[in-house]
């Protein structure tokens, strides 16, 4: 937890926040038949999450159908016994009683590659007046499907998994054009509440929109009732916060990845293994540069060198006995959790995070003290450590 959104057509790329944000676009045409070479006729929806893809799905075919009778419209293939030829025919017949025909399908993970063969072959040939929609799901779609869509002019591909890095920016851009309008620190605690479970946000916005009326302001004691369980978070907000030593955050942390996360206490403990594995690489006299602590890593040219700073922060406060401290500390875990104490696994974990922690916080009361020292040596002397100036005559 990864999900941004990124549209791909015609072979190129874009990436932006919010869920399929102009579906059908100006090119696509979605009140008429499309014209021109530019315009968009079948859209491809993939992602992990099936409420963001199935969110996704709704709003590429809502403007897609407009102001029409949907029923006049609207093809939706999503029963296990779905023909993909007749999908593609469905797709070269003209409509009738309307201007246009979309076609929506569902689940294509789990067609085989020789079947989706059939939607790719349509591609080459479109019908104007036709508007293709398939969604992910169901399984992994075959990647020379994917391709086939992504090479085809009249092809967009709408990817609903949202990064990291775009996770603010996402939140933010559902919540510009959400029915209720959360303030500030209402929309901080749901971002912070969330963390990685992006899929809650709209039935949370429709619980908000049912309790308050639609466009109602909602603040931080208005959300708080229905925000419910916390949301899963990144790897990472775990491991920075026992690297800062905070032991009570990291605790809470810890019960967020297990419980919302569903990360098994092996998988935490493949996190842990690999964040303080990093230490351990860069502690080394010939690693003195983030570069060389990238190298020392294996991060290849072109990539961030961020973790590399981390890991290198890391390893010169806690130090080479710190380090292989942190490492023992884990084996130890590691033993237990495979049966060598009869506790709970959330047990052991706790343990180890109070470990790592108290090492942390040791490491930098640790620098703090060294640098006061130094301080202290270097000042001029005087009654504790001040400057002493002379004074005029």
């Amino acid at each position: 937890m990864s999900r941004g959104v990124a549209a791909s057509r015609g072979g190129g790329a874009d990436r932006a926040p919010g869920p399929a944000s102009g579906p059908a676009g100006p090119a696509s045409g979605p009140a008429g038949p499309a014209s021109g070479p530019a315009a968009t006729l079948a859209w491809l929806i993939t992602g992990d999450e099936p409420t963001l893809v199935s969110e996704a799905v709704g709003e590429v075919v809502k403007e897609l159908v407009g102001d029409t009778d949907r029923s006049l419209v609207v093809e939706d293939y999503s029963g296990d016994d779905v023909d993909l030829r007749a999908v593609a025919d469905a797709c070269l017949t003209p409509p009738f009683l309307s201007d246009r025909r979309v076609v929506v399908v569902r689940d294509a993970g789990r067609f085989p590659a020789d079947q989706l063969q059939a939607l790719v072959s349509y591609l080459e040939h479109p019908l104007p007046t036709s508007r293709l929609v398939v969604a992910g799901g169901g399984g992994q779609l075959p990647a020379k499907f994917v391709n086939g869509f992504k090479q085809s002019p009249a092809a967009r591909v709408v990817a609903t998994d949202v990064g990291a890095r775009e996770a603010h920016g996402w939140l933010t851009e559902r919540l510009g054009r959400a029915p209720v309008k959360l303030d500030r620190e209402a929309a901080a605690l749901l971002e912070a509440h969330l963390g990685e479970d992006f899929s809650r946000l709209g039935a949370l916005l429709a619980v908000l929109e049912a309790a308050y009326g639609r466009g109602a302001r909602v603040g931080r004691a208005e959300l708080a009732p229905y925000l419910g369980q916390p949301g899963a978070v990144p790897p990472w907000d775990l491991t920075d916060a026992i690297d800062r030593g905070d032991t009570e955050l990291a605790l809470r942390l810890l019960h967020r990845l297990s419980d919302a996360g569903g990360r098994h206490p092996l998988v935490v403990l493949a996190i842990l293994h690999r964040h303080f594995g990093n230490i351990l690489r860069v502690q080394s006299p010939t690693v003195a540069s983030e570069a060389d602590a990238a190298a020392a890593l294996g991060i290849a040219k072109g990539r961030s060198t961020f973790p590399a700073k981390k890991a290198l922060d890391a390893a010169r406060r806690l130090g080479p006995a710190g380090a292989g401290d942190a490492i023992t500390a884990l084996a130890d875990a590691e033993l237990a959790l495979k049966g060598k104490l009869d506790w709970e696994p959330l047990w052991v974990l706790e343990v180890l995070i109070a470990r790592l922690c108290r090492l942390s916080r040791a490491a930098r009361s640790s620098a703090g003290a060294r640098g006061r020292a130094g301080a202290r040596r270097a000042a001029p002397a005087g009654r504790a450590g001040r400057t002493v100036v002379p004074r005029e005559r």
